[in-house]
């Protein structure tokens, strides 16, 4: 899953020739052909679980609430556009995951990544992992 801003196209092609499967969406930095070729919002059953890719959730604040009524057919939403990790429960059930950003760390310690085991209906093995500089 990539929750957007790509900003090369070479990176789409590379991810799409090496996995099976690629969930993704253009973010605010993706112009021309990656908007082209990605969706605003991408969805797919993944391991039993409804899952939805978006870049933008706007404001931290409100956050849960907002993406509950705009995703109310999602058991999990993965986020891009802070690049900053994010991990919550929405009252409805719904869980929000932004993995932060390899490369562009913005104002943490480190630039992560996320990874998740989805089987069953159930997500687990959560895991932020962090990427040396």
């Amino acid at each position: 899953m990539h929750a957007g801003d790509w900003v090369d196209v070479a990176l789409l092609d590379a991810l799409e020739s090496r996995a099976r499967g690629l969930l993704a969406v253009y973010g605010n930095n993706d112009h021309g052909p990656l908007r082209e070729r990605l969706p605003e919002v991408a969805r797919a059953e993944v391991g039993g679980l409804r899952v939805a890719v978006v870049h933008e959730t706007g404001d931290a604040k409100g956050r849960e609430r907002r993406c509950a009524a705009r995703f109310p057919d999602t058991d999990v939403l993965f986020f891009g556009h802070s690049h900053i990790p994010w991990d919550t429960t929405a009252a409805t059930g719904l869980r929000l995951l932004n993995p932060g950003s390899p490369t562009d760390r913005r104002r943490q310690p480190y630039g992560t990544f996320l990874t998740a085991v989805a089987d069953g209906g159930v997500l687990s093995e959560v895991v932020l992992h962090p990427v040396p500089r």
